[in-house]
């Protein structure tokens, strides 16, 4: 089965990540398991999910280093978008293949599982391994599993690509992404009788000038990273909801947050300067009208920077494969922080256009899947005796 092929196999399986992945999961070990492979699965806590890995060994059997291709077989939802054709069903038209999930990254994974059994019948210098995991677009909850099972079973991958929509082109590193949910307590009073009550939404806005306020202060830091295509962190204020009448002094306001870090900083240089705020200038103005009203800020989704490895040998590897040499970095985060957190060097390159993750008629080209077909032949080349 061809990359194409297998492409449409993969878009068939619903695997939002509201759902299980189960199936996929399970129809790409008995596929692998077909080609003589052992792979292994790490589940979720509730066994409903499972990352995959198989490992092909080196000539003579060796399973030590040896590079990871990677991928996440979740997609997000379709719920309100307007496509026009079935997002489950793979759809070919002007030189696009269409369907949720071809370019965010069932593309990558298809082209590898395409490439298996050529993998299995060179004579590898190094081992090859495939990584498929569960959750990454909610958090990237899969990886984290799957990297702990490697080190219980005692492998460690010196290298991985995780193949990402990168048109093909290589990234070295990219930011993180922490999200925030705010709840601002308030007291609830008659709207005639404000001073009564402890208006939760203008301390909300309070709190959110302030936000805004810091991400300015971000923007203007002399540490600032050129390479990144937006080159200073960032806060962003994306829901908030409040209030329960309009004749009400709102007792409760909810927002999120989400930052975007640079390698080189943390969670830690915004949330202490919010803290402060809170601590010091709106709680004591709250608690002065009810010692009850507060603030409390929730660290919810927790995904580390990559900044870019000291890599050479992988970086050099990368390089002969693609047909651009550039060294991209990017402001989305993917699974590829948390693997390089765990001491494997990783770049990010894969088919398709990031552009087209997540929309409406989520598309991959047929000639990335080309272009990643040759990568993959010219990697097993690179790799084998």
């Amino acid at each position: 089965m061809n990359t194409v092929d297998r492409l449409a196999r993969l878009i068939a399986f619903d695997t939002t990540s509201r759902y299980s992945n189960l199936a996929l999961i399970h129809d790409c070990a008995d596929y692998l398991e077909s080609l003589g492979l052992k792979p292994w699965l790490a589940h979720n806590p509730e066994q409903t999910k499972a990352n995959l890995f198989a490992t092909i060994p080196a000539e003579g059997g060796s399973t030590d280093g040896g590079l990871v291709l990677s991928g996440h077989t979740d997609v997000v939802p379709t719920d309100g978008q307007q496509w026009h054709s079935d997002p489950y069903t793979a759809n070919i038209r002007n030189g696009r293949l269409y369907g949720r999930g071809s370019a965010d990254m069932k593309g990558f994974i298809a082209a590898v599982l395409a490439a298996a059994p050529a993998m299995v019948q060179a004579k590898l210098k190094r081992p090859l391994h495939i990584a498929l995991s569960y959750d990454e677009e909610i958090g990237c909850l899969g990886a984290p599993v799957m990297i702990a099972e490697l080190q219980r079973r005692g492998l460690a991958p010196e290298h991985c690509i995780v193949g990402e929509p990168t048109s093909m082109r290589m990234v070295v590193a990219h930011k993180g992404i922490h999200t925030f949910k705010c709840a601002v307590h308030g007291k609830a009073a008659h709207s005639s009788l404000t001073p009564q009550g402890v208006n939760a939404i203008e301390y909300a806005a309070k709190l959110i000038v302030f936000i805004n306020g810091l991400a300015g202060r971000l923007k203007a830091r002399h540490d600032t990273d050129p390479d990144y295509d937006v080159p200073f962190s960032t806060l962003s204020v994306n829901t908030i909801g409040g209030g329960i009448a309009g004749n009400i002094v709102p007792q409760l306001c909810e927002f999120e947050f989400d930052y975007r870090n640079l390698p080189h900083m943390s969670p830690a240089d915004i949330l202490a300067p919010i803290e402060t705020h809170i601590r010091e200038v709106l709680q004591p103005q709250m608690q002065a009208v009810d010692e009850a009203c507060g603030i409390e800020v929730k660290h919810g989704e927790n995904v580390p920077a990559m900044p870019e490895a000291e890599a050479r040998l992988l970086h050099e590897l990368v390089t002969q494969l693609v047909e651009d040499s550039a060294r991209l970095k990017v402001a989305y985060a993917t699974e590829g922080g948390q693997f390089q957190q765990a001491g494997i060097a990783t770049v990010i390159c894969g088919p398709g256009n990031i552009e087209q993750a997540h929309k409406a008629d989520e598309f991959v080209e047929l000639a990335q899947l080309a272009r990643c077909d040759a990568f993959l032949q010219k990697l097993i080349a690179a790799q084998s005796v």
